[in-house]
């Protein structure tokens, strides 16, 4: 006789599955609209993220890849077709000539901001219609959920650096 798991034994209609199926298919959703939001000016999801982060004016490409958990190489490559594509330039650093700062292009600005007016344009056609109530306890569940998630990341990761040790 074969055991049954935990997740057989609640069953497919409990609504914890349903929530995780809900917000599985939610997750999958924003992507492609990501996607489709930067297919439509012409770059990547990744290109996006950099021209995001460059318009902060605060870009440093090695920071960048250790926050996205990228590898500088990844991140030089996406900055080449950004510089080649005339989306970003790039200046020699002033006091260390082996930095480079970047910065957008009037091109740039220009396909970051149309982005930017596309998004808010389906934020404004998707998420007007909910009251603020129903945003409000979306957003307090969201948090909490990731929290939890976080947490339970972490004590994993960190149970299995004490087993390792």
């Amino acid at each position: 006789m074969q055991a049954i798991g935990p997740t057989q034994a609640i069953g497919r209609r409990d609504p914890i599955f349903r929530a995780i199926e809900a917000m599985t298919a939610l997750a999958e959703i924003f992507e492609r609209r990501r996607e489709m939001l930067a297919r439509d000016a012409g770059i990547t999801i990744e290109q996006w993220r950099v021209l995001e982060e460059i318009s902060t004016r605060h870009f440093i490409p090695s920071m960048f890849a250790r926050s996205r958990d990228s590898s500088a190489a990844a991140i030089s490559k996406i900055l080449r077709q950004l510089l080649d594509t005339g989306l970003v330039s790039a200046a020699i650093g002033r006091a260390d000539r082996r930095n480079r700062h970047y910065k957008l292009t009037a091109r740039g600005n220009r396909a970051l901001g149309e982005l930017r007016a596309a998004r808010e344009k389906a934020i404004e056609a998707i998420w007007t219609g909910f009251s603020r109530d129903e945003l409000a306890a979306f957003s307090k569940f969201a948090a909490t959920l990731s929290d939890r998630i976080e947490r339970y990341s972490r004590a994993k990761t960190a149970r299995r650096g004490v087993a390792v040790s």
